[in-house]
């Protein structure tokens, strides 16, 4: 059984310091701050996300499930991603459970052990087990809005 994402110290912590770095401007892979209005709030709330480049598309998957962010960005429908001073504003279009599911599948193959353990599949597992898991885990296609 996959593990329950909660929030901690150390994620708290870990998250704060991803942000600064980021803001800084240091590179960490993939990673980008993800900013985007409360759905309830209205306040603005940024997150360290890593994005994912699959068949030329670039793609936020929720590996911990349907978090806040997930919640907003539903709400919104866009956000800025930035890092240092580089900063874009995008539309995110959440995938159906069909077309997020090989994305899963590809993307699950090369995350490391501590993403894994949220998924109740396996990189070998068969895509009908990966449409199962996607409702748990949304994908976003990111498009630059103009």
């Amino acid at each position: 059984m996959a593990k329950t994402y909660r929030v901690n110290a150390f994620v708290r912590i870990s998250n704060a310091m991803t942000t600064l770095l980021l803001r800084m401007g240091v590179k960490m892979g993939s990673m980008t701050l993800l900013t985007v209005r409360g759905r309830k709030s209205g306040k603005i709330r940024t997150n360290p996300v890593t994005l994912v480049e699959l068949d030329g598309y670039r793609l936020l998957i929720a590996p911990f499930g349907t978090v806040n962010w997930v919640r907003n960005l539903r709400a919104t429908g866009e956000a800025t991603l930035r890092r240092g001073r580089h900063s874009e504003r995008v539309f995110a279009v959440e995938l159906s459970i069909q077309e997020a599911a090989p994305v899963l599948k590809q993307s699950l193959a090369g995350a490391p052990s501590f993403v894994t353990s949220y998924f109740d599949v396996t990189p070998d597992s068969p895509l009908a087990d990966f449409e199962r898991e996607a409702p748990r885990h949304p994908v976003f296609r990111l498009s630059t809005l103009s």
